[in-house]
């Protein structure tokens, strides 16, 4: 994965700029699509992930970032990159196993037998189901 490039670049796909009324969720996302994808940060990836746009490519780039810090916090809470992670759909996780895999490690190991909150508890135990705990 070339994470020089962009989500456009590696995708193919250029949308045209946002409208001048775009909410500022629609407008953040668009430019984020732009930057090569090794600069984004725990915040871009996050929201980028829960917006589902480029699973293949960010999923992998997430995965990273929480195993050396299951709990990295983007600007809403911490664990909150974990948590988009984890609610992602399993069809989006067959695209990716390895990453799936190091994930299931990370929530099934150490951390996730006491130290993730309660609800992080929860959405491991529904990423755990849906990928398979092998």
């Amino acid at each position: 994965m070339k994470r020089t490039s962009s989500l456009e670049e590696l995708e193919g796909v250029r949308r045209p700029p946002p409208p001048a009324d775009a909410t500022r969720l629609v407008a953040t996302a668009h430019d984020l699509r732009r930057r090569p994808i090794g600069t984004l940060d725990a915040e871009g990836l996050r929201l980028l992930i829960t917006q589902d746009v480029g699973l293949p490519y960010l999923l992998p780039l997430a995965v990273e970032l929480l195993r050396a810090d299951p709990l990295v916090e983007g600007d809403l809470y911490e664990g909150d990159l974990l948590s988009a992670a984890l609610t992602r759909a399993a069809s989006a996780w067959s695209e990716v196993p390895d990453a799936a895999r190091e994930l299931r490690d990370i929530v099934s190991g150490p951390l996730g037998s006491g130290d993730l909150p309660p609800s992080l508890r929860a959405e491991a135990a529904g990423f755990l189901d849906v990928t398979g705990r092998a």
